[in-house]
């Protein structure tokens, strides 16, 4: 008989007399990859909450390794031995990786540290991981796909009998998913179990052994054998399947050539002689399988980091990244990232515009205008509110917005999805096609396809050595069965 390594009975969590839990149940058994389908984000930092720091319940119990760790009757509580991975780096940088997996985790109680004894331990698991990496290493030199590693490989270590991956398909590339999905099968056959969190199925398809969907902060569904197929999932995402295919062939047709943008020869420490060009109205998505050149295309985007060699064109005429009106970065989470909280609402909107409209810090009247156009879209109540009072879809509305006040020729958005609910993640879909209508190119810059896809004319891939691979629309069908979307272009769709 399986040994139940968690489960979650009737759990309803509180806090200042909001329920984010109610009547949360899940159970998973040792060895066990259990997916988590989140149709919205509400509830999901709660879970992981009480998942992992037993804080008090209104009601239900939790029970952990076989011995229950929080009731609402009230008990004595302490942190459960549950490592959560994801987007931010649990990893204390300015150490090496022998540090963080060995002397910094919790329950480490040598006195005298024995350098080379604990390199001997280490090595070991390094080699079962098929890792080559130096326990010396600083972790701000290693990888994204080694970070994830040695932040599985601490948990292992430190006894953790459940391991949270939450999105990691979007901090590692594809070719490096099918090797993390190795290891986690690796340690799943020796007993570790794993709870898979992501918001599309068919990610969830590859890996896990059964799913739970979430949505509104209780467990909805959980589906096994006969379920785990995508067709299961079409009355959860109806609305949203039903836009995609409804404006996919909007973009089919569209056959502009005329060149907007045009990167030629780009070039820096990971970059090598990098050229693309991208069209008026259209969706490219580049795909970078290699995190390093992901981020230094960002930094030289953005203007923060120089190119080494190399030009930007925007219309033909060579621009300097950032000081150019004519094209704009949505960065990841936007909301958190590219808005001001000390000024107000109608600031924060208008503050690309002083090119288009020179009068519009002096002249009340333009930025009224504004105001009422804009309430038309976005309501009138939101230019009332202060920024830290938004709601996370009106913080990204504000910034896309503020872009399209701008009236660029060409929007780069890095990973647009990341992060967000299915609700979210529509809304950032209507408001890049907003883009697209105007005329706007969209440019998505990713490392995992995710929902992507459904919107792009073109796909770059951009491996290591700066080596590209181009689909055009017609070829998506080429493209790995598992990325998301992937059905929308088969034949006969």
């Amino acid at each position: 008989m399986q040994r139940e390594v968690l489960r979650m009975e009737r759990v309803t969590y509180k806090e200042q007399d909001v329920t984010y839990l109610q009547n949360f149940e899940l159970n998973i058994y040792e060895g066990e990859i259990v997916g988590l389908l989140p149709i919205n984000a509400y509830g999901l930092p709660a879970f992981l909450h009480v998942l992992r720091s037993n804080p008090p319940l209104y009601y239900g119990y939790v029970y952990y390794m076989d011995t229950l760790v929080n009731s609402w009757q009230g008990m004595k509580r302490s942190s459960n031995r549950i490592s959560i991975i994801g987007g931010q780096s649990s990893l204390v940088e300015g150490q090496s990786v022998l540090s963080n997996i060995f002397i910094l985790r919790p329950g480490f109680k040598q006195e005298i540290l024995r350098m080379n004894l604990l390199k001997k331990q280490l090595q070991p698991f390094l080699d079962d991981m098929n890792l080559s990496i130096s326990p010396d290493t600083l972790v701000e030199q290693l990888t994204a796909f080694e970070r994830v590693m040695v932040e599985i490989l601490r948990a292992v270590v430190a006894g953790s009998h459940l391991i949270v991956l939450l999105e990691i398909s979007t901090i590692v590339n594809d070719s490096e998913i099918a090797r993390l999905h190795e290891i986690m099968k690796h340690y799943a056959d020796n007993g570790t179990s794993f709870l898979y969190a992501s918001p599309h199925f068919e990610e969830l398809l590859q890996i896990c052994d059964r799913a739970a969907i979430m949505t509104d902060g209780c467990i909805v569904k959980v589906l096994s054998g006969d379920q785990m197929k995508p067709d299961t999932l079409l009355n959860f995402d109806s609305e949203y399947d039903m836009r995609v295919r409804r404006t996919l062939h909007i973009w089919s047709d569209d056959n502009t050539q005329k060149v907007v943008f045009e990167a030629k020869n780009i070039t820096g420490q990971y970059i090598k002689g990098l050229n693309f060009q991208v069209y008026s109205g259209e969706c490219l998505v580049i795909q970078n399988l290699d995190n390093r050149i992901f981020h230094e295309l960002i930094h030289i985007l953005t203007g923060n980091e120089p190119m080494a060699e190399g030009t930007i064109l925007v219309e033909g005429c060579a621009v300097k990244p950032c000081k150019n009106r004519k094209m704009a970065v949505v960065l990841e989470r936007p909301g958190k990232t590219m808005l001001f909280k000390p000024m107000s609402y109608l600031d924060n909107l208008c503050m690309t515009i002083d090119e288009r409209i020179p009068g519009v810090w002096m002249d009340s009247k333009i930025r009224k205008s504004i105001r009422l156009e804009y309430s038309k879209i976005l309501g009138d109540d939101v230019f009332d509110k202060k920024i830290d009072d938004l709601t996370d879809i009106e913080k990204t509305e504000l910034v896309y917005m503020r872009i399209m006040l701008q009236r660029p020729d060409i929007v780069f958005c890095v990973q647009p999805f990341k992060g967000m609910d299915m609700a979210h993640r529509m809304r950032i879909r209507e408001l890049q096609e907003m883009f697209l209508v105007h005329g706007i190119a969209v440019v998505i810059l990713t490392i995992n396809m995710a929902d992507a896809l459904s919107l792009a004319n073109r796909v770059i891939q951009i491996k290591e050595n700066t080596v590209l691979t181009e689909y055009e629309q017609k070829d998506f069908s080429k493209l790995p069965l598992t990325v998301p979307w992937h059905s929308l272009y088969h034949t006969g769709s």
